[in-house]
This record gives C-alpha cells, sequence and structure tokens, in this order.
C-alpha cells in the first residue's frame, strides 16, 4: 500500500492543477444534485418483530384504522389547554374560549372531518367527572381529557385527527396553521400549547457547533505547525469532505428514509476525522521536507508512510461504522452509513486532495513561521520534547502508571452500572418549543404518566359472551393493582363485541424504568389471564413501543462489543505483528467504553456536577453507536503511536528505549489530533438537540479517556512490562498473516534500490 501511495502522492503533487479541477467538479456536481433533489428526513425508530406489535394486530382486527396513530411516521396532534391563574376551564369565558378554539380547528383543511373533535369539558361533564379528586373510572369515554387530581379544571387536552399521511409531508405552513388556531384562544387568556408530530420541527445542524470545532482545530494547527497556510489546508480538506459527504446523504433522502440525526453524526465524524487525517499528512511532510531535498519526494514520502495509517485508520473507523448494519436495526443500519460515508470522504479526500493541495501552496505553506511557536523538524531526534519526558517516567514507573490509569477509568465507569436507556420524546424537546410547553403543562394537570399513555388491545374472541365482562374487569384489576400504574380506565367495546381497548396511565414518564418494568410485568401476567379467562392481549403506545427497542438495542450492545473488539484483534495483529500488543488494545478499549459510558451516566441521566438542566435517560442507539465510534478513533491512536514504538524496537532498540523513542515521535501528532477530535464533538453540547448534546459530549469524553489515558499511559506501561513479549507472533501465524505494511518499510526498500541505482 506504501508504495502505490508514495507514488500517487508525487503524481498529484506534480500534477495539482489537474487533480484540484477534478475535485472541484466533484464538489459542485455533489452539491447541487443533493441540495436540488433532497427530501424531509424522517425519525423513524420503528423495529420488526417487537411485542407490541401483537396490540397492533389485535387493533387491526377489531379496531380498524387505529393502529395508524402509532406508526412513527403518524402526523399527531394533540392541543393542551390551560386555565389562567386561579381560574377554571369550566369558568364562563374561559369554556366559551375553548369551544371556540374547537370550532376554528376543525375548519383547517389538514383536519379530517369525518370524525368530530370531543369537547373535553362536555364530555366529561356528561359523565360526571368535573369533581374534586374524581373516580378515572367513570369517565371510560374521556377519560383523560379534563382528570386533574391535583387541580380540578385547570387543564384539558385533545387529539385532532389529521389528513396528512406522513410526517415528513408536514410543511411549515401546515404546521402554522395548526398553531395559530389558537392564537385567539391565548387572546382570551387560555394557555394553549401543542405536541404531537404535527409541532415538531425538523431539526437540522444549526452550524455553530462546526464553526466553534474547526476554530480550535485551527489554533491547534497553528501550535503544531508554527506556520498560518499550512494550519489552512486541513480546514480545507475538512469543508470538501463534510460537504461531499452531506450532499451525498441529502441525495439519498431522494430515495431512502434516512433519520434527521444521520447529518448531526456525519457532521462530528466528518470534520473531526478529515482535520486529524490531514494533520498526521502534514505533520509527516513537514518532517520529510526537514530531511530530503525534493518537496516532491516529500510529499509522496509522507503520502506512503502516514498516508498508509491514514487509510488504514478510516478503515477500521468504516467498518465498525458498517458493521451497525449487524445488530439487526434499520435507523442504525442508515445512520452507521451515513457517517462510514463522511469517515470514506475525510480518509479520499487526505490520500487524494492533500498532495495536490501541498502542490499547490508550495513553498509558501510553511509561511510565514510565527515567532515563539515556529520550530524546525518535529521529529529531529536531538530535541527533548515534552512527550519524551513523559514517556521516561512511565518506563521508570510502569506498575504505579498501569494502577494509577485503571483506578481512575474504574472510578468513572462505575455509574454506568445504572444505565438507564430511552428514546428522545417530547421531555427531550427545548423549553422554548410548544411541545415541551405542553409536555409540562400535561404533566401539571395529570400526571407525567398521562403523556406516555398505555393501550392495552385485548381479543376476546375466545371468550365466552357471558364471561367477558368478568375476564375484562380481573384484566383490568390486575393492571391496576401495579404499583407504577396511576389507573387503568373502563374498557372501550369494538363494535363486534369480540375485542375491547383499555388505556393505562403509568405514575412516571415514558422513558422512566419503573414505566419499563411495568410494561414487562403488564406482557407476563398474560398467561395467567389467558389460562384462567381465555383472554389476549398486547400493550403498545409510544411508551410501549420505546420500552421494547430499549430492550432490543440494551440486548445488542454485549454482541456488538463483542463484534468490535474481536476485529480489532484480528486487524491489529496484521498492524503490528503481534499477539499481546491488539490484545492489550482491545482490553483497554474496553476500558475506556465502560468509562465513557459511566462519566455519561453521571452527566445526563444523573445530573452530575450540574452541567445540564434536565436530566434525561441515555438515548437508546448511543450506547452501540459510541462502541463503533470510538473503536474506530482508538485504533487510530494505537496506530499512529504504537506503530513507531514497534518500528524502533524492529531496528535494534530494547523494548523500553522504543517506547520511549516511538512515544517521542508519537505523542506531539496523537495529542493535537485528540485535542482537535475532543474540541470537535464537545462543540455539539451547544446545540438545542438533547440527543446531539449526548452524542457530542460521550464522544469528546470517549476520546479524551482513550487517547490520555488509554493509549498514552495504560498501553505505553504495559508495552514496558512486557518487554519483548510484546513483540511475539507464532512463527506459524506470521506466514499466513498479511503484511499490511502500514511503517512503510517496503517503501523505504524502494527508495533505498532507487538510491543505489542512482549512485
Amino acid at each position: 500500500m506504501s508504495v502505490y501511495l508514495y507514488r500517487w502522492g508525487k503524481f498529484a503533487f506534480r500534477r495539482k492543477w489537474i487533480v484540484l479541477p477534478v475535485w472541484l467538479l466533484l464538489f459542485l456536481i455533489l452539491g447541487a444534485l443533493g441540495a436540488q433533489l433532497k427530501k424531509p428526513m424522517t425519525d423513524d425508530f420503528s423495529l420488526p418483530n417487537l411485542p407490541s406489535e401483537r396490540a397492533t394486530e389485535i387493533l387491526d382486527q377489531h379496531f380498524p384504522g387505529m393502529s395508524e396513530a402509532f406508526a412513527f411516521d403518524a402526523v399527531t396532534g394533540t392541543y393542551v389547554i390551560g386555565a389562567p391563574p386561579g381560574q377554571q376551564l369550566t369558568d364562563p369565558a374561559n369554556r366559551a374560549a375553548l369551544t371556540a378554539l374547537i370550532g376554528r380547528v376543525e375548519q383547517l383543511d389538514i383536519i379530517e372531518h369525518a370524525t368530530p373533535i370531543v369537547d373535553p369539558v362536555t364530555a366529561t361533564e356528561e359523565m360526571g367527572c368535573l369533581v374534586p379528586d374524581p373516580e378515572p373510572s367513570r369517565c371510560s369515554g374521556a377519560p383523560l381529557n379534563v382528570l386533574n387530581k391535583t387541580a380540578p379544571r385547570t387543564v384539558a387536552y385533545f387529539s385532532v385527527p389529521f389528513t396528512i399521511a406522513n410526517f415528513g409531508d408536514v410543511t411549515a405552513a401546515d404546521r402554522a396553521a395548526a398553531y395559530d388556531a389558537a392564537d385567539p384562544a391565548r387572546d382570551a387568556g387560555l394557555t394553549v400549547e401543542m405536541s404531537g408530530t404535527i409541532a415538531v420541527e425538523q431539526e437540522t445542524p444549526s452550524g455553530k457547533s462546526e464553526l466553534i470545532g474547526m476554530a480550535v482545530a485551527l489554533v491547534v494547527m497553528i501550535v503544531a505547525f508554527g506556520a498560518i497556510v499550512a494550519a489552512f489546508v486541513p480546514i480545507i480538506t475538512a469543508i470538501v469532505g463534510l460537504s461531499a459527504a452531506t450532499s451525498l446523504i441529502f441525495l439519498g433522502t431522494s430515495f431512502l428514509s434516512i433519520p434527521s440525526f444521520t447529518t448531526f453524526l456525519a457532521s462530528m465524524i466528518g470534520i473531526a476525522l478529515s482535520i486529524d487525517y490531514a494533520l498526521f499528512i502534514v505533520s509527516r511532510y513537514k518532517h520529510e521536507r526537514a530531511v530530503l531535498d525534493s518537496p516532491e519526494e516529500a510529499a509522496g514520502t509522507a503520502l506512503g508512510t502516514a498516508g498508509s495509517a491514514v487509510v488504514f485508520a478510516g478503515l477500521t473507523v468504516i467498518i465498525a461504522l458498517v458493521g451497525l448494519a449487524i445488530v439487526g436495526v434499520r435507523f442504525l443500519t442508515f445512520m452507521g452509513l451515513g457517517g462510514a460515508v463522511a469517515a470514506a470522504f475525510a480518509v479520499l479526500t487526505a490520500i487524494t486532495l492533500m498532495p495536490a493541495l501541498l502542490g499547490a501552496f508550495g513553498r509558501f505553506l510553511f509561511k510565514p513561521e510565527l515567532p515563539l511557536i515556529a520550530r524546525g523538524d518535529p521529529e529531529d531526534d536531538a530535541r527533548v520534547t515534552n512527550g519524551m519526558r513523559f514517556a521516561t517516567v512511565i518506563g521508570r514507573m510502569p506498575v504505579p502508571t498501569l494502577i494509577l490509569a485503571v483506578v481512575v477509568l474504574g472510578l468513572l465507569a462505575a455509574p454506568a452500572l445504572n444505565l438507564n436507556l430511552g428514546l428522545p420524546g417530547e421531555d427531550s424537546m427545548p423549553k422554548t418549543t410548544t411541545v415541551r410547553k405542553a409536555y409540562e403543562l400535561r404533566t401539571e394537570g395529570f400526571g407525567e404518566g398521562s403523556n406516555g399513555v398505555l393501550q392495552v388491545a385485548v381479543d376476546l374472541g375466545a371468550v365466552a359472551p357471558e364471561n367477558r365482562t368478568r375476564a375484562l374487569t380481573a384484566l383490568r384489576d390486575t393492571l391496576s393493582a401495579y404499583p407504577a400504574m396511576a389507573y387503568v380506565t373502563e374498557p372501550t367495546m369494538s363494535e363486534d363485541g369480540r375485542g375491547a381497548l383499555l388505556n393505562g396511565v403509568p405514575n412516571a414518564g415514558p422513558n422512566n424504568q419503573d414505566t419499563k418494568d411495568l410494561v414487562r410485568a403488564a406482557r407476563a401476567d398474560e398467561a395467567t389471564l389467558r389460562s384462567e379467562f381465555g383472554i389476549a392481549y398486547g400493550i403498545t403506545g409510544t411508551t410501549a413501543i420505546y420500552a421494547d427497542i430499549d430492550h432490543v438495542l440494551l440486548s445488542k450492545i454485549v454482541p456488538y462489543l463483542a463484534i468490535v473488539a474481536g476485529a480489532a484483534f484480528l486487524l491489529l495483529i496484521s498492524v503490528f505483528r503481534s499477539v499481546l500488543v491488539p490484545l492489550t488494545a482491545a482490553l483497554g478499549f474496553l476500558l475506556s467504553m465502560a468509562a465513557t459510558f459511566g462519566a455519561t451516566v453521571l452527566i445526563f441521566q444523573d445530573g452530575g456536577l450540574g452541567l445540564i438542566e434536565d436530566r434525561h435517560a441515555i438515548v437508546s442507539f448511543l450506547p452501540i453507536m459510541l462502541i463503533g465510534l470510538v473503536f474506530g478513533l482508538a485504533m487510530d491512536y494505537q496506530v499512529f503511536l504504537v506503530t513507531r514504538m514497534r518500528e524502533e524496537y524492529v531496528h535494534g532498540k530494547p523494548p523500553k528505549e522504543a517506547m520511549i523513542s516511538g512515544y517521542r515521535h508519537g505523542a506531539r501528532v496523537v495529542t493535537s489530533a485528540a485535542v482537535i477530535m475532543i474540541s470537535v464533538f464537545g462543540s455539539f453540547i451547544l446545540e438545542t438537540n438533547a440527543t446531539a448534546k449526548q452524542m457530542g459530549f460521550a464522544l469528546a469524553a470517549g476520546v479524551l479517556l482513550d487517547a490520555f489515558l488509554v493509549r498514552m499511559v495504560l498501553i505505553p506501561a504495559l508495552l514496558v512490562l512486557l518487554g519483548k513479549w510484546a513483540w511475539w507472533l507464532p512463527k506459524w501465524l506470521d506466514r499466513i498473516v498479511p503484511d499490511i505494511d502500514v511503517e512503510g518499510a517496503k517503501l523505504h526498500a524502494l527508495r533505498a534500490r532507487s538510491t543505489v541505482s542512482v549512485g
């Protein structure tokens, strides 16, 4: 590989005015196609064969059309109304305003007029529900509208049927019309907020995070290169690579349903990897410029050595992300593919566009040199660097260093034992949105569980008609007896009399662990009720579906982690020609992952250190995505740092000295790369999207812990303790393992032969 990249690097450097226009043309074509053909993205978290599908089948059989409301792309909308302070909704003026609101909503063109809207006040008054501390079971017709257990008659809500088929078809005009219909009611003093997909705006990256990440990266590279022009070259490749990847993702939306969060993920990966990979190559180019007479030769050598490592490191990221398809979750598959596209363009720009840019800037690349920052050859063996000093300390005290690193990682990992997964819901929306305000108003009036009602669909086909009432009573009593259940409504019978629907309101919100346990317990009791009465039922609704998805994703973490760690072990055997070095790399990765999970749980789930206002469950797909991403990045640093140590050992240095020498050469660029990664990922904490915040923090923490504690402390200490055994490879394995030549040994041999021939 190194020889081919060496030759390409020289060609691209020399023929820069061919390579650069080709890239410009590709950039413009992808950008134009992506802008013209993109369609709205979705947030479809559905999975096949979930337990909640049992309830959907019963609903389709006995309540035709009702299950469509639980589809992830369904257009739903609920108006939540609050009375003015000190007043009630039954006061004449407020009641008139509410009646007028319903009338205005019914006149909207996007409303399904065949299904009348139920006035919550009128319906519950007729059933005798408007009394302090009412008995919920008496209000089966409209049980969830005006049942205020703590503040009677101050909050109500009603749902609206829409004619729009899919969430992706909702326009800004539709959203505005639905919201503005409540303006007269608001002018009359009522508080009116909206929940449901009709009120959810598709979030797109603000661009602020990317700019902050790039600004920090620019400062780091100015310090690393000691020159302003050189620092801008990786920024150029990052902009080109990320723009091309994003355009390709947008193009994919024209014929595929792609999750909206894919662009967040692609931005994180594209910027960080593009800058890091460019940093590796430019740093090596600066070194080769100092030892070689020809800039073209220096570009070819830099691409043949650092470029080879970039290709391998990028492939590990791509493999880890594409490997998410193994999990069998559709939205994770597409998110992984989107991230893989960004990683692929990061590699592509680094090995094709970068050498052409080096040729275009020529002798001006490292000009002007900045006073006090500019340095000569960063890899000059005569210089004593901070990396060398730190490596010497590790070499002298490997056992204390190793113990300290493991203890710190273990302490950080402890909170992960309380990991609670959940999907982003209305409670995770920004506080300024009407959806979040509706959630809080509804919680105030009816309790948090009212935001995640459980729909219990019952099949009575096998129950004798005379026993159906008794069977339903037994079911309702069983469900009501759970401590986590607030109340269960009276059943609504289907027209054929062979089906029923009950609504169960939990005490806690949709993502609360008690609610998830409640769903599992209720399903487990079906066997007993079936044996006694012949009754069959299923539980669905947003809360039940979320609980099912969380369970599936949690069950996939360990298998996926095993696959990734196993892949790391096999790949690194080929790179390092060793068994123990890949083993330590994989074990170190497991430690950094555990610590990252713990830190994320501590901050976002437990509210530790007071860094966030709202505590939320950890996004269900974050652990698996985090494993895939940090695995690839960890292998990046492992390759760039440890391959140089192996090179020094192969050239005759004792194990400890080889570690120190390799550390000195690799620590500076790995540190710069890690700081850039942390800055890019960490900047996404500033996004309003709760998922982006968690993902940004988790990735930043993962890079911080893996790069600085595992790769730069734990692994070097282990290499010192293992001594020459660290580089042991059985002869039989040596014969079958392919020689990837990440270190560029074949390139050096080629150059040596060329020198002899010339001589």
